[in-house]
């Protein structure tokens, strides 16, 4: 049960007079001490107590409220998110996580990302060891952000802008207002990250010195810039001088200043014209707001009446289309990762981006074509064929398509192979364990994918290829079911074990994180799952489902793991998340029509699984107390796949679509929102969003005794049912419905209306009854 809420507001006080003692440091002997700060007994009992659970208790206790999860209920639980580890330790100087800034060129991300560590002490480039410290303070020996205990945390402009805002009181108790961006302007061939620092000494004891140091050598002061090898590297504003390879600034006590730095990611060459101040500040702020305003405007919009929601999905969107294939960045999983960044690509071709669809998977197949397995080669068949279906392009697929007819080939030859069992050749585990294992989730990616190609393929005038995936799906998922019967164990609660590895002895999992094997069991069954293998509502998705809910897989609806990146050898029950392998988790639950589970993992992800309000997802997160920080870490951030999970996931409470035998044939709108969603005032809509059937919009508009709608629905002769679902608030429920005029039948237990599948425009007008006496 989570802690009582007074003490639990006491613990959340505490952290904004508290640091932990790896990032206290401030470089000398301060004015004022910083306070550092460990977990409480108590919050440590709090965390233990739910790690050893079965059951999602947090979840469970959000679950059991009369409108569901929200993201305050869901940040009650645990410290926010702040450190950033590598397996070396601390991933930056001060251990605080970097958010990734740049420009996209085209469709394939950044060519170049400026790393703004998050507590404003520094800017890494990500091809280098080269960076920007801002120091302040007495002598400018003291690091920006070092006392936690006196920053500000970091928030984004507008709350989804690349734009990053931080606030500082030095030792000597001089006050600091910081905010920064990464762009690209004329004049200069680098991209610059600009940094503006307000300076505001009229009620402190003392001045401040403020330094913007390079890591750079051999740096000589040229006309207000800092040069090396006649190339500029930092550009600062009229009021400094350079001495050696900083710009410093004094201002003295009981004076105010604005000083502007612009450090640039490749040193280069500048116009002799150009110079830093607060206009071309300014001028390029607005250039980089105007940038992603237009970029974001392009595809698919999915609109929201919750704030927090609507920033993290733009931000979400900016990351991911900076970065791209990319796992992360500036640290060693800047690479292309299977099957991560297929799923990635998946993602933004379903929010409209798929031109960078189509880019993302040109660049998995090139490097697939280097080493295929069963379980790379079924993402890209699968990927490919969902790329046909959103966007009805036939020249990706005609371009792939000798590679793909290849990796089709070598299934059939693996399948002829093992007539005895009939499943794919042994393959590794996963990345992360060697063991080579009859993969349930490797092969029934390979089977899923063979079932979406080959009704690209009959699609698309290749009638021989067609028949051929599809005889091999059939040959594959025979065999796979066969073995999964072998393999599978009922347990005396009424779940049912499946493992991963097929034709072993596998026991079950007593709780999933108390095992290597087990966390790693949670992080790929999942592919399985969402693979349509065991078709939705059927007796063994049901039993997987309930094995998941009993025996530790979830934790405010978050994917749980051990943490071994975090904590190397952990002791049951001390582990953490991994969210990063959520998305499969997410369309599960949507197939077997679990919106409340769908709604926690949302809320559970925005509040446990990301940084507050910058919106930062690391490949795991720690949940037990990690070294005793009062703020929690993560591994190697930032991380694509979290970021994606997070997208996939609030489409999904938006847009599902269903089918039968891999192919789709109909669509649920609004199946698994929040019920907070549609209180009076409230508009939820989607725009030009790609389907299966073609584009898709429609509105919902909540008032005091109406919820007003209007669908478009695209023309498709695939298209076979279309259902609409009306989660209300608590206190209210639907009285009657017309469509179109008509009296329309409702599923009054759960809201949901059955709509005509034909193409146009269909108006919905539902009477809402709220219960008297309630709120």
């Amino acid at each position: 049960m989570p802690l009582p809420l007074r003490l639990f507001g006491c613990l959340a006080l505490s952290a904004a007079v508290a640091v932990s003692a790896t990032a206290a440091a401030s470089g000398r002997a301060s004015s004022t001490p910083c306070p550092q700060a460990r977990v409480t007994d108590a919050y440590a009992a709090h965390v233990r107590r739910a790690l050893l659970s079965g059951r999602d208790r947090w979840g469970e206790a959000l679950l059991s409220r009369r409108n569901g999860p929200t993201l305050a209920g869901a940040s009650r639980f645990l410290h926010p998110l702040l450190f950033a580890r590598s397996r070396r330790g601390p991933a930056t100087t001060s251990g605080v996580y970097y958010i990734p800034f740049g420009e996209p060129l085209g469709t394939r991300g950044a060519f170049g990302t400026a790393l703004h560590v998050a507590d404003g002490s520094e800017i890494l480039a990500s091809s280098g060891p080269r960076r920007l410290t801002v120091l302040v303070g007495d002598h400018g020996r003291e690091r920006y952000g070092a006392c936690l205990a006196r920053l500000t945390p970091a928030r984004l402009a507008q709350g989804w802008l690349p734009i990053l805002d931080t606030a500082y009181v030095d030792a000597d108790g001089v006050r600091y207002r910081q905010e920064s961006f990464a762009a690209r302007i004329d004049g200069a061939a680098s991209p610059i990250s600009f940094v503006r620092l307000q300076v505001d000494a009229r009620r402190a004891r003392a001045g401040a010195d403020v330094r913007f140091a390079l890591s750079d050598r051999g740096v000589s002061t040229s006309d207000e810039r800092l040069v090396s090898d006649d190339e500029t590297d930092l550009l600062f504003s009229p009021g400094g001088e350079g001495s050696g390879s900083a710009a410093e600034y004094r201002v003295a006590p009981g004076e105010q200043a604005t000083l502007y730095a612009g450090w640039l990611l490749h040193p280069g060459a500048v116009s002799p014209r150009l110079h830093l101040d607060e206009q071309s500040y300014i001028a390029a702020r607005d250039q980089l707001t105007r940038f992603w305003e237009d970029r974001l405007s392009t595809g698919a919009t999915f609109n929201v009446p919750d704030p927090h929601v609507m920033d993290a999905e733009r931000s979400l969107l900016i990351q991911q289309l900076t970065l791209t294939w990319r796992y992360s960045v500036g640290n060693t999983y800047q690479e292309l990762s299977f099957p991560e960044a297929i799923d990635v690509a998946r993602i933004l071709g379903s929010y409209g981006q798929l031109d960078v669809m189509r880019a993302m998977l040109a660049t998995s197949a090139a490097r697939l074509a280097d080493g295929p397995s069963n379980w790379k080669a079924g993402e890209l068949l699968l990927a490919t064929a969902e790329y046909y279906r959103l966007s009805g392009d036939r020249k990706l697929v005609r371009a792939t398509t000798p590679l793909l007819a290849r990796l089709v080939a070598d299934l059939g030859r693996q399948l002829a192979r093992h007539r005895n069992h009939g499943l794919l050749d042994r393959e590794r585990y996963s990345s992360d364990v060697a063991a080579t294992v009859y993969g349930l989730h490797s092969q029934a990616v390979a089977w899923q994918g063979l079932r979406t190609i080959a009704g690209v393929w009959a699609q698309t005038g290749q009638p021989q290829l067609a028949a051929t995936a599809r005889a091999f799906a059939a040959r594959l998922g025979s065999a796979l079911h066969r073995a999964v019967r072998r393999s599978e164990r009922r347990l005396d609660d009424g779940s049912l074990f499946i493992p991963a590895a097929l034709l072993a002895k596998r026991m079950p999992f007593d709780r999933v994180t108390a095992s290597r094997t087990g966390s790693y069991w949670n992080l790929v069954l999942p592919y399985a799952l969402a693979s349509g293998l065991f078709p939705p509502h059927s007796r063994e998705a049901q039993g997987v489902l309930e094995f998941m809910l009993r025996h530790g897989s979830r934790l405010l609806g978050l994917v749980r793991a051990g943490g071994y990146s975090l904590y190397r050898h952990p002791v049951y029950p001390i582990s953490g998340t991994d969210e990063s392998y959520g998305t499969n988790v997410a369309r599960f639950l949507a197939d077997n029509d679990e919106p409340g589970q769908l709604v926690l993992s949302l809320y559970g992800s925005l509040a446990a699984a990301m940084t507050p309000n910058t919106f930062v997802s690391g490949e795991a997160a720690s949940v037990a107390p990690l070294h005793h920080e009062y703020y929690r870490s993560m591994y190697l951030p930032p991380n694509t796949a979290g970021n994606a999970n997070v997208l996939e996931t609030l489409r999904l409470t938006l847009v599902h679509e269903t089918g039968t035998r891999g192919v789709p044939d109909g669509l649920e709108l609004a199946y698994a929102t929040p019920r907070g969603w549609l209180a009076p005032g409230h508009r939820i809509s989607v725009d030009d969003a790609p389907t299966s059937f073609g584009h898709l919009s429609y509105s919902l508009a909540a008032s005091a005794d109406l919820i007003t709608g209007s669908i478009d629905l695209p023309s498709s002769p695939r298209l076979h049912t279309v259902r609409l679902r009306l989660r209300l608030p608590a206190n209210e429920s639907i009285a009657a419905v017309r469509v179109d005029g008509r009296r329309a039948r409702v599923d009054r237990r759960t809201g949901t209306i059955t709509l005509p599948a034909t193409s146009g425009s269909v108006g919905l007008i539902a009477t809402v009854r709220t219960a008297a006496g309630r709120g």
